[in-house]
């Protein structure tokens, strides 16, 4: 025979209650949302000129409520220039090595 116990509801309850500190409310990313909500708003009503600067408003403020994260990508960036160069460096020895390639077979096909 199995004996399960019974809890008792009233200290469960008395668990369950719990108070939370009310967190700021983080402006920036509100303002930043609105922004980019009334560019995209402003898009779509056909006035270009002003959904842009909205849109570069917004953009501004949701940078500075990300700082961590520019900063990461903004420290990232060198490796990513220098991962493109050598790949960048790649192609134009797999391009020459074409060409040459495409010189002997005209000279070939020439004679």
């Amino acid at each position: 025979m199995v004996v399960v116990p019974l809890n008792q509801p009233e200290k469960e309850l008395r668990s369950v209650r719990r108070t939370y500190a009310a967190e700021g409310t983080n402006w920036a990313r509100i303002a930043a949302g609105g922004s980019l909500l009334a560019s995209a708003l402003l898009l779509l009503a056909g006035k270009r000129k002003a959904g842009l600067v909205t849109a570069a408003g917004g953009t501004a403020l949701a940078l500075l409520d990300q700082q961590e994260t520019v900063k990461a990508c903004w420290d990232a960036l060198p490796g990513y220039i220098d991962n493109v160069q050598n790949l960048l460096g790649k192609v134009e020895q797999s391009v020459s090595e074409l060409e040459s390639q495409r010189a002997r077979i005209e000279k070939v096909l020439s004679r």
